[in-house]
């Protein structure tokens, strides 16, 4: 990809890369990202490819992040994380992803945590407090 921020054909790519993660195309957002495509792509909400996955139940796309170094700490405009939206959402497997690889539960003005009780969803309480 070249161009600066407003070249027609990068902001393509990019919304592609967002439709894919919100789809859970794994395969075809990992070969962007192979290709050196940033994995910490972020839009004008601060919702990355991470959160989006994340929220749209697709655990394979999340653990592929991860794998390729996707930053879980990031909050988007909202002050949510990947792990709250997967709390939200009530996905255990994203949630394991998630917080084996050092996710905080409370790192967010809507956390994971916050989230969980304001919701009253114990279970996934539990798997927040889970040891580790």
């Amino acid at each position: 990809m070249t161009g600066g921020a407003n070249d027609p054909q990068l902001l393509e790519v990019a919304r592609r890369m967002f439709d894919l993660a919100r789809s859970g195309s794994t395969e075809e957002l990992v070969s962007f990202l192979d290709r050196r495509a940033p994995v910490n792509l972020t839009n004008e909400k601060g919702d990355t490819l991470l959160l989006l996955a994340a929220y749209h139940g697709h655990a394979d796309t999340v653990a592929a992040l991860l794998a390729r170094g996707a930053d879980h700490a990031r909050v988007n405009g909202m002050g949510q994380t990947a792990l709250a939206a997967a709390v939200f959402k009530q996905s255990p497997e994203i949630i394991g992803h998630l917080l084996g690889a050092g996710a905080d539960p409370d790192l967010g003005s809507q956390s994971a945590r916050a989230t969980a009780e304001f919701f009253e969803l114990a279970a996934m309480t539990e798997l927040l407090d889970a040891p580790r």
